[in-house]
């Protein structure tokens, strides 16, 4: 070592220790003339609500091989690396009790080309002495000039930490239970999906508040193509429920135990893999670790018509064709979930195949309050989401879709990830269409989907119907609420969504499929009226104000009927619930051309069915008078003639057009309509 590098590695050091000693103010705050501006640009987040004894490094690019030689010598011998083979930062290490030094994103051998090209592989996991001073020490690493960002790992939290899954195991559906040909038993309970306004689960339930999957699977259950990855902690792979619908990584389930069959840099990842302790799943026995997880993945993708339990959105038709759930786990027993283990996750879901993460987790309320606060010099976290998001693992899609729980602070704005602008953040609705009393709303915040509101049947009935009903651990199944409850069901309409185009041969950029999912949705603001009695942290009644939420709640709430009308590229038309509607259908048709005289629409009986209506509509002045008693959905066939006005003697073009009537009760005189 020349004298220059070890002066400078002495000065770096004493750096360190100076730095505890620097001058403050009254506030008890460091003085401004102690910032050192290069220092700060090279920090990412800060200490607050950060693991202690562990720092995120991005070295830089012309001197990360040098790094990873220095520790590959290590590693390749079964030893742990403690070196990176830069004298300047080795002496931070040296100060700081390094206990080891190790690569972020493991080599994945198929995707190393794609990896370097994103610049993950200059990211670098330094473990460390928890008693060595955690701002201290990511700031004589950011002193050193090779180093060109240093990342404070952040704790995340399970959006839905306060809120109990409550193990419940109900009779067979009544006999008002869901209008489908699938045979599984407890369906009718999962109001979430097809809402057909039983009582028993809440008096004041609205028939209609739902994702609507009683139409969309006439024409889709789903395809194992699609793969959505829950970013979650564990997915109970052994679920009857859900076994048939687990990704399988074949090459390590026919491989040899303890080896990585596939060369992905992960062993024994069959379903998926525990990135808190650095092993194969395993359903564990403690607490309710794998609950959380497990009741999200059955709202993806539960197995429909398999004559056990639940359904999923995309759960398929009971013949091996539902989309496939991978469990990437990211929380453990009350471990894990920091930025660098949920940065793993994504970019494995993202090697392995995934085309959606579902994700309800995210940082502490408050701590992050703009996109430029999360994107601030570009975290690990970001950085491997981005290289999620631009992926491709669908035929039909172009990239990769992230979706996020908005979170249950019951604040005006997204928690984050999820408020991020390239991210969905699902809000959460109740079954009577109202905002749940929990959920975030405002900026940020994209769509709104049902994440049930325990408080309002158990205040009708004692019981807690009004939540989701999904699978729980050991083959059981249970009630949950919160906006990790709704953002799933995004999750699996997106699927359904993707599903659909796989099967019609269409194809979508991230930011047209993100459009449409974001553009098939019914009004919810109509219903952000008035009050509704919810409880206080106390246990008693108070009034929430629904107008607090209008306007701010997302574009509406999801409908999965309109997202595969649109992947169609069918036109959508609501309808209120109404024995004599007159509706204009010319704002639909080319912006309301008068040139265009509208002759009849006609639906087939089970469509009309499935709406109220006794018969096709009457068109009467070119509006078309709509008898619908109930809600549903219908495609009708509209013929039109073209190029004729009123008493030309021109009888015009006779053409026809499909459209789909999306039909909901209206909650006032207007009907709300958009």
């Amino acid at each position: 070592m020349t004298k220059f590098k070890t002066l400078r590695s002495l000065l770096l050091v004493v750096a360190v220790l100076s730095l505890g000693a620097c001058t403050k103010d009254i506030t008890g705050e460091p003085s401004a003339s102690s910032a050192d501006e290069n220092v700060a640009e090279k920090l990412v987040f800060s200490p607050e609500n950060a693991i202690k004894g562990q720092l995120l490094v991005y070295f830089s690019d012309d001197v990360v091989s040098k790094v990873e030689n220095s520790v590959l010598r290590v590693t390749r011998a079964g030893g742990v690396a403690t070196r990176s083979g830069i004298d300047d930062f080795d002496g931070v290490l040296d100060n700081i009790g390094v206990k080891s030094l190790e690569r972020l994103f493991p080599v994945d051998e198929r995707n190393e080309e794609r990896t370097r090209a994103a610049g993950l592989h200059r990211w670098y996991v330094v473990e460390f002495d928890e008693g060595a001073d955690l701002q201290q020490a990511a700031h004589a690493m950011a002193r050193v000039a090779e180093v060109s960002k240093v990342e404070y790992n952040q704790q995340l939290k399970n959006v839905d930490s306060g809120q109990k899954i409550i193990p419940m195991d109900l009779p067979a559906a009544p006999a008002t239970r869901a209008e489908t040909s699938f045979n599984d038993p407890l369906l009718g309970w999962q109001w979430h999906y097809i809402n057909k306004g039983n009582t028993t689960i809440y008096n004041k339930i609205k028939a209609g508040a739902d994702v609507n999957c009683e139409d969309a699977w006439r024409l889709c259950a789903c395809d194992p193509r699609v793969i959505v990855a829950v970013v979650d902690n564990c997915v109970d792979w052994t679920h009857p429920d859900l076994a048939a619908n687990m990704w399988t990584n074949t090459a390590e389930e026919k491989g040899q135990t303890g080896a990585d069959d596939d060369s992905n840099g992960y062993k024994d990842d069959i379903h998926g893999y525990n990135f808190v302790t650095n092993t194969t799943l395993k359903v564990s026995t403690q607490g309710d670790a794998p609950e959380h997880g497990t009741h999200v993945g059955g709202t993806v993708a539960a197995v429909n018509n398999n004559g056990v339990g639940v359904c999923g959105v995309a759960g398929g038709t009971g013949n091996n064709d539902g989309v496939k759930l991978m469990s990437c786990q990211i929380f453990y027993n009350g471990d894990g979930g920091t930025s660098s283990i949920s940065a793993k996750a994504i970019k494995y879901a993202a090697d392995n195949g995934a085309s959606i993460i579902q994700c309800s987790w995210g940082y502490e309320g408050g701590y992050l309050t703009s996109d430029a606060s999360y994107a601030a010099s570009s975290s690990a976290e970001k950085q491997a989401i981005d290289y999620f998001i631009s992926k491709k693992n669908c035929d039909a899609l172009d990239g990769g879709l992230a979706i996020f729980a908005a979170g249950n602070d019951a604040t005006g704005m997204a928690g984050y990830p999820a408020a991020y602008k390239d991210y969905i953040a699902v809000t959460s609705m109740s079954c009577d269409f109202t905002p749940a009393y929990y959920t975030n709303y405002g900026p940020g915040c994209n769509i709104a989907a049902p994440g049930g509101d325990m408080v309002q049947s158990y205040l009708d009935n004692g019981r807690d119907y009004a939540a989701i009903y999904s699978t729980i651990p050991n083959g059981r199944y249970g009630y949950s609420q919160g906006t990790s409850m709704a953002c799933p069901h995004v999750s699996g309409v997106a699927a359904l969504g993707l599903s659909y185009a796989l099967k019609l041969g269409k194809t979508f950029t991230t930011d047209q499929f993100k459009a449409l999912l974001l553009t098939s949705v019914n009004n919810i603001d109509q219903y952000c009226t008035g009050t509704k009695t919810t409880l206080n942290d106390y246990g008693s009644p108070v009034s929430l104000a629904l107008s607090t939420y209008s306007k701010k709640m997302g574009t509406g709430y999801i409908d999965a009927f309109q997202v595969l009308m649109n992947v169609r590229g069918t036109t959508c038309v609501p309808v209120p619930v109404s024995n004599n509607y007159q509706l204009d259908l010319l704002p639909y048709l080319g912006g309301g051309n008068t040139n265009l005289t509208i002759v009849s629409v006609e639906f087939s009986a089970e469509d009309l069915a499935r709406i109220g209506m006794a018969s096709n509509p009457v068109v009467f002045g070119n509006k078309v008078v709509m008898q619908c008693t109930k809600p549903g959905s219908a495609i009708g066939k509209v013929t039109m003639r073209a190029g004729t006005n009123s008493g030309s003697g021109v009888n015009g073009m006779t053409i026809t057009k499909e459209m789909a009537f999306i039909v909901r009760e209206a909650h006032s005189e207007n009907g709300g309509w958009l």
